[in-house]
């Protein structure tokens, strides 16, 4: 029997546990544990990432499943927790949801959380009043087999391998376009700088044919990252050794969780090793960190390759997506690789945090995986954001200013490179700094002194020359 009262004209369920009891808003699905954490953590203000929930809800199904199988569990309560999890994974109940993504207790709020909405809605399935536990109860029957310690974990692995796969897709859009842009910048001859400065011409189409090949490695690390997250400590229960899970449960639940998932996972071979540790989540980390530092990296390069338009590089144009500011006019920022840039740096304080948190974990368990969960799906899906922006607001749109990038090699003392193998290093160097002092171009000092001729020079810098390995045949 549920009791029930009146306050301030609202109706409310009387829940207790072991710090006492508490009135329930009537109406809710969330339970006592649930609305404690949520008075206790008031931290982010924000609610669980939906893909978590729909991750746990994928769990407690397979439990579920797996405890009828074994015969530890009633059919008419498992079918009604099948049921509720299936409705949860349609989207309902989310608002039901209410703990702090970051809270103390390794997840124990969070499992709770679900353990309640999943118990109570099962409970109206079979007929019965939210609260009356004796119906089914969130943690004799919905968390039957189960510990926070194995749930939170394999949870935070699942949700991580669903947005890992929408990064890949976005990735693998930028690589392409990236390929594209160097197929159609190949035949675009620019100044190819180190240190800031001025060193050998290259092609336009080889910087991003060079961008693409970084993404199509970080597209493999990625690869590598998503195998980290299929191995799952289920089944290990509080500390990894299963106290409490049927030994039918122990071998079936993982196979089950891959069925009705359609992912493919793997039981840990060592499930207190798996449960001790989160190494696995630092590792996706820097994976989604150094490709967060690829992307800058690409960023920057546009932002310097588009600056001025006229008292700068001028060499590309980005699209223009909005006005640049509120006091110039027509003034145009580079506003899709900077946030490009942000997202990394966020990225980058992120891998820090979940690095540190993996870290400070102690024997048997580590109490951080909230943080861990927090700053990982934010990393995997604002690099996911950012990569479908900078394709969509910038990578495509990119044109470039063909003469402006031939002037500034023709009139660069960097082409004496390639002079070099022709007049010897010290003769180049002394051509080299007269251009400085003088201003003259290199090709004007080199035929004026008569050490080449106007065809060796045209075709020692022909761009295709001075951009691939090779030494023209008519040396001197």
């Amino acid at each position: 029997m549920v009791e029930t009262v009146n306050l301030n004209g609202k109706k409310y369920r009387m829940e207790k546990d072991s710090i006492g009891t508490k009135d329930v808003p009537e109406n809710v699905y969330y339970g006592v544990h649930s609305l404690r954490a949520a008075e206790n953590f008031h931290i982010t203000g924000l609610y669980m990432h939906p893909e978590i929930i729909n991750s746990l809800a994928s769990i407690k199904k397979a439990s579920a499943i797996t405890n009828c199988e074994a015969g530890i569990l009633d059919k008419k309560i498992a079918e009604a927790i099948t049921k509720a999890c299936d409705e949860i994974l349609e989207g309902k109940f989310h608002e039901d949801f209410i703990v702090d993504p970051i809270q103390g207790g390794a997840g124990t709020s969070l499992n709770m959380n679900a353990n309640e909405v999943i118990a109570n809605r099962a409970i109206e399935l079979l007929g019965g009043k939210k609260g009356d536990y004796s119906i089914v109860h969130p943690n004799d029957h919905v968390n039957c087999g189960q510990s926070t310690n194995d749930v939170i974990p394999t949870a935070g692995k699942m949700t991580s391998l669903k947005l890992l796969e929408n990064l890949k897709k976005e990735l693998n859009r930028l690589h392409k376009a990236l390929r594209d842009k160097a197929e159609e910048f190949d035949h675009v001859i620019k100044m190819g700088r180190t240190q800031m400065q001025d060193a050998v011409p290259i092609r336009l189409g080889q910087e991003f044919q060079a961008y693409s090949d970084a993404i199509g490695r970080d597209i493999h690390r990625m690869d590598k990252a998503m195998d980290e997250m299929r191995t799952l400590n289920m089944g290990g229960t509080a500390i990894g050794t299963g106290l409490n899970a049927d030994t039918v449960y122990l071998k079936r639940i993982v196979p089950n969780l891959s069925e009705i998932t359609g992912m493919e996972f793997v039981q840990a071979f060592d499930l207190i090793d798996a449960t001790q540790n989160l190494d696995a989540f630092v590792a996706v980390s820097g994976a989604i960190k150094a490709c967060a530092v690829t992307l800058s990296k690409i960023a920057n390069d546009l932002r310097l390759m588009s600056s001025g338009p006229r008292a700068g590089f001028g060499e590309i144009n980005l699209p223009a997506r909005q006005n640049g500011s509120s006091i110039m006019p027509g003034k145009i920022n580079p506003v899709i690789p900077e946030v490009v840039n942000q997202v990394a740096f966020n990225i980058i304080g992120n891998d820090v945090t979940i690095t540190m948190a993996a870290e400070a974990g102690q024997l048997e368990l580590n109490a951080f995986e909230p943080i861990v969960f927090y700053c990982m799906f934010q990393s995997i899906d604002t690099l996911a954001y950012a990569v479908s922006t900078f394709v969509d607001n910038c990578i495509t749109g990119i044109t470039a200013n063909e003469t402006r990038c031939r002037y500034l090699v023709e009139n660069s003392v960097g082409v004496i490179t390639a002079i070099c193998p022709y007049v010897g290093y010290q003769k180049a160097a002394e051509i080299a700094k007269k251009a400085l002092q003088t201003g003259d171009s290199v090709r004007k000092l080199i035929l004026e002194d008569g050490l080449l001729t106007e065809a060796e020079l045209d075709d020692i810098m022909d761009p295709i020359t001075m951009t691939e390995p090779g030494i023209p045949s008519h040396k001197h």
